[in-house]
């Protein structure tokens, strides 16, 4: 297993000093166990879709691809522990030859469990929240070695803090989730004219159990998705194999990289071809399986930032970003993505004590950003905003504590467990500060 390791985007690397490949939560405890005899820090390693360096080890990178599969699971509860190196893909995959389901999911699925969890992946649902708000257990092993466990019951501080920990507090080994009887989800994809779309947000997030939209900077129209649940037993009626073919695999993965390469190579290109590809967009209805409605294939690689905002402020936010975007100097290749959540009671949730609307920006690999984000960032932040822990974003601890009520809680559980910093890597220094004494 090679040393060296970048993300998904290519926006991070890191060469570790080490690399572990546990089959057993002896062998991961083993490997901390080494890294504090070592005086190296040692870090889990995920899939890398993170944008920012959450993932990256320097010390020891546990790396957990052979640590996967369903531990146990009660369909009666609906309550199952996986193995934290499981990718969502393949814990999807299992939980429908169960009979079960993910609550709400986001639309990757390349992420592994813990991974996801641990930097706040997010799906769409005024009424769900994200994955964190899912776990109902955790196993993790921490920085003497020790292996412990967690819920809301049992050290509930460690439970609190741990669901999203962004890997600075342990290697978790488990993650028990609360599933439900798998369902079939409508889906109805349409373009929209973007003004109805804002004027109508509200009552758009309220009469759908997931909505979302992406909105085109060039562009008139916004592409709007509306899934919702079918009554129990309802039987899926997918796309053909044919036009999902032709929709998923050629238009928006094939065509529209095309596209992006075009605009890249002439700027000047970027704003008719974003015009293009909003008008060009056809509505589509279908019914499937919810997690392969929720999860969608990307192959055009991209950079990206993304805030939570509160609710209330979401129209301000884009008016303001409608006004000034158009005006960089670089084009912007990509639509922003435009969702909501339910406030939760996770401790670094985005959505912490707050009815939630997402804001993610992307750009086209190798396409000029850093003026964009800027401004994106900028202008979220002015409304409250806080970063997604996996994207990409400038925040540093002493502006993220003024933004979440229970961050001195976070880094006085982090002192208690790992005191000597075993776990920490560079982005964890900036955005957690140094070990609370």
């Amino acid at each position: 297993m090679t040393r060296a390791w970048r993300n998904w985007a290519d926006t991070e690397r890191a060469v570790a000093a080490e690399v572990r490949l546990p089959r057993s939560v002896a062998e991961v405890a083993a490997a901390v166990t080494a890294a504090a005899e070592s005086g190296l820090t040692v870090r889990a390693r995920g899939s890398g879709h993170s944008f920012t360096a959450v993932g990256a080890a320097h010390g020891i990178a546990v790396d957990l691809s052979r640590w996967t599969g369903i531990i146990a699971a009660d369909r009666e509860t609906g309550l199952v522990t996986v193995r934290s190196g499981t990718t969502l893909g393949a814990l999807n995959a299992d939980l429908d030859r169960l009979g079960l389901a993910m609550t709400n999911l986001g639309d990757i699925d390349a992420q592994t469990v813990s991974g996801a969890i641990s930097t706040g992946t997010h799906g769409t649902g005024a009424r769900f929240g994200g994955l964190a708000t899912q776990v109902a257990g955790l196993e993790l092993v921490l920085a003497d070695g020790s292996v412990v466990t967690c819920s809301a019951d049992e050290r509930p501080d460690l439970f609190a803090a741990a669901r999203l920990g962004l890997g600075a507090l342990g290697v978790i080994t488990a993650v028990t989730l609360r599933a439900e009887p798998a369902f079939t989800l409508s889906a109805v994809e349409r373009p929209e004219p973007l003004d109805d779309v804002i004027d109508g947000l509200d009552e758009h997030c309220a009469a759908n159990d997931h909505f979302e939209f992406y909105w085109f900077p060039y562009a008139a129209k916004a592409l709007t998705k509306r899934n919702n649940r079918m009554p129990a037993g309802s039987a899926p009626r997918p796309l053909g194999p044919v036009r999902r073919f032709v929709e998923y695999e050629v238009m928006e993965n094939a065509a529209f990289g095309a596209l992006c390469r075009i605009g890249r190579a002439v700027p000047r290109l970027v704003r008719p071809i974003n015009r293009f590809s909003a008008s060009a967009l056809s509505e589509r209805s279908y019914q499937d399986v919810s997690h392969r409605v929720f999860v969608t294939t990307r192959k055009v690689r991209f950079v990206e930032s993304e805030y939570a905002i509160p609710r209330e402020a979401l129209k301000d936010v884009l008016a303001e970003l409608r006004r000034r975007v158009p005006a960089l100097a670089d084009p912007v290749m990509f639509p922003v993505e435009v969702r909501v959540a339910a406030a939760d009671d996770v401790w670094l949730s985005t959505a912490y004590g707050r009815d939630s609307a997402y804001l993610a920006a992307h750009q086209f690999v190798g396409m000029p950003y850093r003026e964009y984000f800027a401004l994106f960032e900028a202008i979220a932040r002015a409304a409250g905003g806080r970063p997604h822990w996996g994207k990409m974003h400038t925040m540093d601890a002493d502006a993220l504590a003024e933004r979440y009520p229970r961050f001195a809680d976070f880094r006085r559980v982090r002192s208690d467990v790992d005191p000597g910093g075993l776990f920490r890597n560079p982005y964890t220094d900036r955005v957690l500060g140094p070990i609370a004494d």
